[in-house]
């Protein structure tokens, strides 16, 4: 599907509802998963466990490297949650982190992905603050590019976590979307000094007005996971089986 990319690029920019592209916008990093096997590991790390040493949200899945959890084939990653016991856990699933290997501060970061269908199931596609080691969180700030709640299904999040706006406080809009986990569609946001803008397929939904008082002026890392209830993504179906986020491109362009 990506190896129509430009002659796909040159048709939606045709048209005015996509999000605006400056002419001298460039592509500084990609990853178009084109590589059947484990996701790139110059590109990509995981985060394993439960997150209950203080990045965890009370969810059920216990994170994982294998294959039965993320693998690239077909020209798409796919990161896949199941239900089975795992270390103490009932679920499994896989997060992925760019930390330590591409990070950047302004610019525009488009995803194209497929979320899973499901009660319980909590896909996402955010950025944390590099500095996050240092001043903790929320003070490193968190960019919310896309949240899915499988109780909710078509609802789209997009939210800003920073100091004063945790947990349910964030900066947050949200839209509705008819075919989010039979479809795949390009989330987005487009950071500047001066605002985030959050689009899905081109339409704008959100904008967070940035300046100085907030921590969104510095180098940021790009995630992706598929977590299982939690403080967000809720009660999990006890009809639940599996279900697969899958992602076709991850590309991140400077202004």
């Amino acid at each position: 599907m990506k190896y129509l990319f430009l002659a796909a690029a040159a048709l939606l920019a045709s048209q005015s509802c996509r999000t605006p592209k400056s002419a001298t916008a460039s592509l500084i990093w990609a990853d178009e998963f084109n590589t059947t096997g484990a996701p790139d590991p110059q590109k990509w790390d995981y985060a394993t466990g439960t997150g209950n040493n203080g990045w965890g949200n009370a969810e059920a899945q216990y994170y994982t490297n294998r294959p039965e959890n993320v693998e690239v084939s077909g020209g798409t990653l796919k990161i896949k949650a199941r239900k089975e016991q795992h270390n103490g856990s009932g679920y499994t699933s896989a997060r992925l982190l760019t930390k330590g290997k591409f990070s950047f501060r302004y610019g525009k970061i488009e995803v194209r992905a497929k979320l899973p269908a499901g009660g319980g199931t909590w896909p996402a596609i955010w950025m944390l603050g590099n500095n996050i080691s240092e001043v903790g969180w929320p003070a490193c700030g968190e960019i919310d590019i896309m949240e899915h709640k499988g109780n909710e299904p078509g609802k789209i999040h997009g939210t800003l976590h920073y100091p004063g706006h945790s947990g349910a406080h964030g900066s947050t809009n949200t839209t509705m979307i008819s075919n989010a986990s039979s479809a795949f569609h390009i989330y987005t946001v487009d950071w500047t000094a001066a605002a985030l803008k959050f689009y899905i397929d081109g339409n704008l939904f959100y904008t967070f007005n940035n300046s100085a008082n907030v921590p969104f002026n510095q180098e940021f890392y790009v995630l992706l996971n598929l977590a299982m209830g939690g403080h967000f993504g809720g009660k999990i179906d006890p009809a639940f089986n599996s279900a697969v986020f899958e992602i076709d491109y991850v590309r991140v362009y400077r202004n």
